[in-house]
């Protein structure tokens, strides 16, 4: 998905393949001031950084058009900002505000793995491309647990709201439903190569 035109740049972190207006421009552009001033958790980098590694993923699989490249970019932003789905509908539609409302878990719900759990059979009951941003959001998230892991040892379970172990059977499980609905995925592979090194990595620490 590359769309010509002028390239601007938002706080940095723009992806190489963002390179015109359109939705994904746009929705880029809105993510990045929802976002602006948080930062991943157990690190420095700006949070906006996030969905764009997951749009990255994306489209190095090749299966990202322009919308799903705007969802991507705003999967994040009415769990962690004060923008609502009401606002994504008035701004980008129906077809990405709902991509978006299957990738918005439910806070109030505990425990955490409950939570987890029932966003999983969230996002695969809502079909095929909220469970494509899914899966490239949980590889994502893993590499830079793995990335904390490497500098921390098991005291990076402390930035976060579940020991490893839960975070590892979860995502486990987010790598069974992913493939029921898209087994072909290289990113599938790469997630499950991803938590056998981390679990390896863990086991040589121990």
């Amino acid at each position: 998905m590359t769309v010509s035109g002028p390239s601007r740049t938002v706080g940095g972190t723009e992806p190489e393949f963002l390179t015109g207006d359109g939705p994904a421009r746009e929705a880029y552009e809105f993510a990045a001031a929802a976002h602006a001033g948080q930062k991943r958790k157990g690190g420095d980098s700006p949070y906006i950084a996030h969905p764009v590694a997951v749009a990255r993923l994306l489209e190095g699989e090749g299966v990202a058009d322009e919308d799903l490249i705007a969802a991507t970019f705003l999967h994040d932003v009415v769990e962690d900002t004060e923008r609502s789905l009401d606002d994504l509908r008035d701004r980008f539609g129906d077809e990405i505000a709902d991509v978006v409302e299957a990738m918005t878990d439910d806070r109030s719900v505990e425990p955490y793995e409950l939570r987890k759990d029932l966003h999983r059979d969230q996002v695969e009951a809502a079909g095929r491309r909220p469970v494509l941003i899914y899966a490239a959001d949980k590889l994502a998230n893993l590499r830079d647990l793995r990335t904390l892991y490497a500098a921390e040892g098991e005291g990076a379970a402390a930035k976060f709201k579940a020991p490893l172990d839960v975070r590892v059977r979860l995502w486990r499980r987010d790598a069974e439903m992913v493939e029921r609905v898209a087994p072909e995925l290289q990113i599938l592979d790469a997630l499950r190569a991803e938590l056998d090194a981390f679990e390896a990595e863990r086991e040589t620490r121990a």
